[in-house]
């Protein structure tokens, strides 16, 4: 992994930022304590995330209920389109696509961008839900909304956690994926191959997931001030927990999990697109040949993780090009 750019992923990084600094804040003025608090007490209560992003807004938000969620969505292009739903990551949102939209709307896709669950406008249908971050659960909600839409096909893409999502959703459901586009390649999560260590250099650039593996990382996490959404803590701290084999999944979601820990091959059309970020995987090598479909790997120099934001129209000619696949 080679560190990200400096004009790149600002946004990761004042939330990260944000996260150490309000830790380090605490504990000079002596609040401490709350490390000490149980996750379930910390992180109880609405208003986590107050303050608002910043940056402009899509024309307007629709809202439709999909599975065990009430979710919120961006929409742009003609109706009767072609349907591309595009996944934002972490600690971004669906505005990592506010240029990438209007391209592919002019095209006459039809465009949709949700935002997961934990974030933006998205609400869990009931209290009782766990509030759970693992991948399966994220997957699950995408083939969800799909159904709730009466989406039968779609072309999937993104980034990120977004990313691994749309190469999830590509390889359990074929039948429901016309084509992908997959930022840093494929990255689905094994637990047992997490477990074992990387070289120091590379464990370093995983930081923040170790510290959202601690009490304290929660604090941080709490008061950064980057997401207006009372589940967004709960969710991206079960979800870094998870990876690390230190919270448990949903019983409901272990088979899903277990055909995803295998590795199952890709079979449907694709083009996966690395950067800066990827370091010495750019080449894309080490996943190619997961792709069993007709399949095309693409390398972006001088940018980092957020592909659709720092280069749409490379994102948006990704997807453009795999519909003709």
């Amino acid at each position: 992994m080679v560190p990200e750019s400096p004009k790149i992923d600002n946004e990761r990084r004042q939330f990260l930022g944000t996260a150490l600094m309000t830790a380090v804040a605490a504990s000079r003025l002596g609040v401490t304590a709350f490390a000490n608090t149980p996750l379930d007490k910390l992180l109880g209560g609405e208003g986590i995330m107050t303050a608002p992003s910043g940056r402009a807004s899509f024309d307007s938000l629709k809202q439709i209920n999909a599975g065990v969620l009430n979710v919120g969505y961006a929409e742009a292009g003609p109706a009767n389109g072609r349907p591309v739903i595009l996944l934002h990551g972490w600690p971004y949102d669906i505005h990592a696509f506010e240029e990438v939209a209007p391209i592919l709307a002019a095209k006459g896709y039809r465009v949709i961008i949700p935002y997961l669950r934990g974030y933006g406008t998205t609400r869990f249908l009931s209290d009782a839900t766990m509030r759970n971050g693992e991948q399966a659960a994220i997957a699950v909600d995408t083939i969800a909304l799909m159904d709730a839409l009466k989406i039968q096909k779609a072309i999937v893409g993104g980034f990120d956690w977004g990313s691994r999502t749309a190469g999830i959703v590509a390889a359990l459901w074929p039948e429901r994926i016309k084509g992908l586009v997959a930022v840093s390649g494929y990255i689905a999560v094994n637990l047992q191959a997490n477990l074992q260590p990387l070289p120091p250099k590379a464990e370093l650039g995983w930081w923040y997931q170790y510290y959202f593996a601690t009490e304290r990382g929660v604090l941080g996490a709490r008061t950064a001030a980057a997401f207006n959404n009372p589940d967004h803590v709960k969710i991206v701290i079960h979800n870094y927990r998870w990876r690390l084999s230190i919270a448990d999944g949903e019983a409901k979601y272990s088979d899903l999990e277990q055909k995803i820990f295998a590795g199952p091959s890709i079979s449907v059309p694709s083009i996966t697109i690395s950067s800066d970020f990827d370091g010495a995987a750019a080449d894309g090598k080490a996943y190619a040949s997961k792709f069993i479909g007709k399949y095309d790997h693409r390398i972006l120099n001088g940018i980092g993780h957020n592909v659709p934001q720092e280069d749409p129209q490379a994102f948006a000619k990704a997807i453009v090009d795999v519909d003709g696949f």
